[in-house]
């Protein structure tokens, strides 16, 4: 019963008209942002972190949660069109459902990407909604041996999930450690780090390294690409309705899709990404019926299988976030900052201390995801027109309105030229192959954990052993060593790679 009167004031919170116009205007903008290639939630949110000073905490979550789900779908329509994924997760949907675009059923491929999403985004929701509660009483027995040991574990998964090279991945993790190393010691008050440059006391600004390293980065490698032109399948977007057989054969799919990506967005360094290459490898390893289109030719379980999953993984990687203040991947780093800036401590206090602003972000969800499918299906024409925008008029604008919100952080230039630097360094990365969400990770769970680690040493008295004393620490360092043992086995070394290399 608790659970209906929780979702009762969420629905209440939500449904107020300020509340719906935001969460309208994220999930619109999520979408567009999911259909331009290069731009993902990432960029996004990280370009609009300085827009929400304006705004109350309850109103800027919600769109910027719209903006992380709305771009789901957005890169489903790009990647079934023109076979250019607008979102990474969206990566393995171009595989069948561009080719089922060139056969004409593009149409048949968008429903059943946006249908499955809806599915998956509403059972995603639900199980936010049933899980947070009992996670967050969990939470309040943590101290701060328990916090580190899931930091360590959280950091390790990110790691062990993160596509790409496992080097590249801890290399990323430990730079982000280090950044996060430039402040004022919390303990002393010493500022640490920051060359007598004063903007530097209080740390790198967060927005500033999110938007050089995502905004910039990939307007930068964006820029360096070559032009191609792209068929667009304008005319093939008529019957949008798929036929009776193709229910049949995407609904189990859609089911093993939110299943999975239900389960791997909780994970740390999961979320939409992981969810999608499993789904796809899984409905590949799954028999079909008789005479169905193989893999890689058209096959529509291929477009609702990894769809449903990533929208599912886009949902649950909010439990992490919302329940113990830890996020799992790049773009809840992001929502915790976005919190922090609105003066909100990211943890289990929040449901306690902001019921509103919990239950009335989990009720937007299902609000957004039923506007996405709405609005979807018949926006689709806007989005191929938007497609044949250039490149070269696109960028300057997006670059503009960087440098002002950047500008208007704290009305110092220092804070653009320091987006700047790390543009350059996002595109470095771009260059070597590094992923760069580790890296955002590691810069905001740092000093988390330096904090914890000082304090549960303090508590014991320098003592190193209550990290393995007490029950729930011991548990996650065990889980977290066990993640790298599992994870350096050959024969899971080899499908780790396999898995990846699947979508390519």
């Amino acid at each position: 019963m608790e659970l209906f009167d929780n979702l009762a004031l969420g629905f209440q919170t939500a449904f107020t008209f300020t509340n719906i116009l935001w969460a309208l205007g994220g999930a619109i903008l999520g979408t567009l942002i999911g259909v331009l290639p290069g731009l993902g939630p990432v960029a996004t949110i990280a370009m609009l972190l300085p827009s929400i000073y304006s705004l109350d905490a309850t109103p800027a979550l919600i769109m910027l949660a719209g903006i992380y789900y709305g771009a789901q779908y957005g890169g489903s329509t790009t990647a079934i069109l023109i076979n250019v994924p607008g979102e990474s997760s969206s990566v393995v949907t171009a595989i069948d459902g561009y080719t089922m675009a060139r056969k004409g059923r593009a149409g048949a491929a968008l429903a059943a990407a946006g249908l499955g999403s809806f599915f998956a985004g509403c059972v995603g929701t639900i199980v936010i909604a049933a899980f947070a509660p009992p996670l967050t009483e969990l939470a309040f027995k943590f101290g701060p041996a328990e916090y580190f040991s899931l930091m360590v574990l959280g950091l390790i998964g990110a790691v062990v999930l993160a596509s790409g090279s496992l080097v590249k991945a801890i290399a990323m993790i430990l730079l982000g450690l280090l950044l996060g190393q430039i402040n004022t010691d919390v303990i002393s008050g010493v500022p640490r780090y920051s060359f007598d440059i004063p903007e530097l006391t209080d740390g790198i600004n967060f927005v500033a390294i999110a938007m050089g390293v995502f905004g910039f980065g990939e307007i930068i490698s964006n820029l360096g690409r070559p032009a191609e032109h792209r068929e667009v399948f304008t005319k093939s977007v008529s019957g949008l309705w798929p036929t009776k057989q193709d229910f049949k054969d995407a609904f189990p799919a859609v089911l093993r899709g939110t299943a999975l990506g239900s389960i791997l967005g909780v994970l740390p360094g999961g979320g939409a990404l992981l969810s999608s290459f499993a789904a796809y490898t899984v409905e590949k390893k799954t028999r079909g019926r008789p005479g169905e289109v193989p893999f890689g030719q058209g096959n529509i379980r291929g477009v609702a299988g990894p769809e449903a999953a990533n929208n599912a993984g886009a949902q649950t990687s909010f439990i992490p976030m919302l329940t113990l203040g830890i996020p799992p991947n790049a773009v809840m780093a992001l929502m915790v900052g976005a919190m922090t800036i609105k003066g909100i401590q990211p943890g289990p206090q929040v449901m306690t201390s902001n019921p509103e602003l919990f239950w009335g972000l989990i009720a937007s969800m299902w609000i957004g995801n039923l506007m996405l499918v709405i609005l979807n299906l018949p926006l689709i024409g806007i989005w191929i027109k938007l497609l044949t925008v250039p490149y070269r008029f696109l960028f300057p604008a997006i670059m503009s309105f960087c440098c002002i919100g950047l500008y208007t952080l704290n009305n110092n230039n220092f804070d653009v030229y320091m987006a700047a630097g790390f543009g350059v360094v996002g595109y470095l990365f771009y260059k070597l192959g590094c992923e760069p969400a580790p890296l955002l990770l590691g810069f905001i769970l740092g000093p988390m954990m330096e904090e914890n680690l000082r304090r549960a040493l303090l508590l014991s008295r320098g003592d190193w052993s209550t990290f393995m004393s007490r029950p729930l620490s011991a548990g996650l360092l065990l889980a977290a060593l066990a993640m790298i043992v599992v994870v350096m086995l050959p024969s899971i070394k080899s499908k780790r790679e396999v898995a990846f290399q699947d979508a390519d």
